[in-house]
């Protein structure tokens, strides 16, 4: 009996692990709902949903290849234990993943499980993310390589009888229901909706529009949380993408800008997951080690709070937050501020706003979050310091103010061109500290004490030298090449996959 253990990886299609176990066996496809892991401070209500209805159809996806998904609750090696008991687990197949360090070590007590028992488990690689590299040198060319490979098929498999298992409920699980009320639905036929009309419809103006919060929303492709959880496969992406690229016209300018610019992305998705495969440490301490004492280990309760639910008195900062709360997404750019303004206006460590974004996110990869996380709070020592100005932004990416209207309407009575300094505005007292708050830091002088506290740390030679070793590790490199598909590659970049 092979036990096809699903993870992050919640789709038959291109499944390798799926499509290898039928070869050697009857297949018994199993998710384990693990109550200890929807128990941790990175976890929330609206990711268990997402995954509860990407495995109600994956359990139906399964069906029609013969037998529907298995699903148990409880602890994963006691699970298998009893499985290898009843006589319904010979091997175990599963994707290799790079989760939050819960999972990570998780997967070694199975591992260790598998080894005392005599259970030879077969893990695949799920996307661009190689385990165990010596080096990053040529990691862009393997990713384009793996890419490149027809996907995995689909195998007959032979039903089973055993009894299936229930989906547990965010009450069952303890979580408290979060309220994300339009977040996307979960599923791998959504997340293949979103793919096609990405790349016939929505698309064309990605590369212009994908700053802007107000249209990134539409013109952004959309499936990074069935990327994240593994409805869609980043082959079929990368595949999907180049073929649209290969059919466009000679006039099709935009498309092609726009194309190029979402293929550079998807290389960058993995590339941040990567450092975290890499460097499980990175999810709880700093990269660069001498940023270790910087800011104060326990946050601000009452900054955080401001912050978290949308209360800073600065509109666009705000109306960040609080469209994140409902709708679970973020573009790129936006993700990027609402991270630095913790991590320098506030002063936070960068830990307690990460597990916040991480909770909100449906789309929470923690290889991308956390290396993110860290590259917008200025401690990976690799990257260039990006303080953004939470005023100009509001400016700059909601002109209209439009974006800023419609989740801060406590404003209602601001003219716009005070919109993202209503503290200026002629009747600022009737509106400031009545209807909408103060602000809780100034912005110019917070950014002004950030800048002099993490250039007084990048200035030494101590600094430097730590410095090289990350970027030897972690680092991009720079490549060229003339095909269109291919990105160059910098390290100082910072865009992953948005949205």
């Amino acid at each position: 009996m092979q036990v096809v253990w699903f993870k992050r990886d919640l789709r038959t299609q291109d499944n390798a692990a799926l499509a290898h176990a039928a070869q050697c066996g009857p297949v018994l496809p199993l998710y384990i709902v693990e109550p200890e892991l929807w128990q941790q401070p990175d976890m929330s209500a609206r990711h268990w949903q997402f995954v509860s209805e990407t495995l109600i159809e994956l359990r139906q996806d399964l069906a029609y290849l013969g037998q529907p998904l298995v699903i148990r609750l409880g602890e994963a090696v006691e699970i298998l234990a009893e499985l290898r008991q009843a006589g319904h687990l010979t091997a175990l197949w599963s994707h290799e993943e790079t989760g939050n360090g819960w999972t990570y070590q998780r997967d070694q007590r199975v591992a260790t499980w598998c080894q005392a028992n005599g259970i030879s488990w077969h893990e695949f690689q799920n996307h661009g993310v190689i385990r165990r590299m010596s080096t990053r040198n040529g990691w862009a060319q393997r990713w384009d390589k793996f890419m490149a490979q027809p996907a995995a098929l689909k195998p007959t498999l032979d039903a089973l009888d055993l009894g299936l298992g229930r989906l547990p409920t965010v009450t069952d699980l303890g979580l408290e229901n979060d309220l994300c009320t339009d977040r996307q639905t979960g599923g791998r036929s959504a997340g293949v909706a979103f793919l096609e009309t990405f790349l016939n419809q929505r698309g064309e103006h990605y590369q212009r529009a994908m700053s802007s919060p107000f249209e990134g929303a539409t013109a952004c492709s959309r499936v990074s949380p069935y990327l994240a959880w593994g409805a869609l496969s980043m082959r079929e992406v990368s595949q999907a993408t180049e073929l649209r690229r290969r059919n466009l016209s000679a006039g099709q300018s935009n498309w092609r800008k726009s194309l190029r610019s979402f293929t550079g992305r998807l290389h960058w998705h993995c590339h941040f997951i990567q450092k975290l495969e890499d460097d499980p440490r990175i999810e709880f301490e700093n990269m660069h080690r001498m940023y270790d004492g910087l800011r104060p280990e326990q946050p601000d309760s009452i900054r955080l709070t401001a912050w978290s639910s949308g209360q800073t008195g600065y509109p666009f900062l705000d109306a960040c937050m609080r469209s994140l709360h409902a709708t679970g997404w973020l573009n790129f750019r936006m993700r990027a501020m609402v991270m630095s303004t913790a991590s320098y206006h506030l002063w936070l460590d960068w830990r307690a706003p990460g597990l916040v974004l991480a909770r909100l996110f449906t789309d929470y990869e923690p290889g991308i979050h956390w290396s993110q996380v860290q590259m917008q709070s200025g401690t990976t020592g690799i990257n260039a310091v990006r303080i953004y100005n939470p005023v100009k932004q509001g400016k700059d990416q909601d002109p209209t103010g439009a974006f800023t209207r419609r989740w801060v309407p406590e404003l209602a009575d601001i003219a716009d061109p005070f919109m993202q300094e209503p503290w200026a505005a002629p009747n600022a007292s009737d509106v400031i500290g009545k209807r909408y708050p103060e602000r809780v830091f100034d912005h110019l002088e917070a950014a002004k004490h950030a800048r002099a506290q993490i250039w007084a740390v990048r200035r030494s030679p101590e600094f430097r030298s730590e410095a090289a070793n990350i970027q030897s590790k972690h680092g991009s490199r720079k490549r060229r090449s003339r095909k269109p598909n291919k990105t160059v590659q910098s390290a100082q970049l910072s865009l992953p996959l948005e949205g």
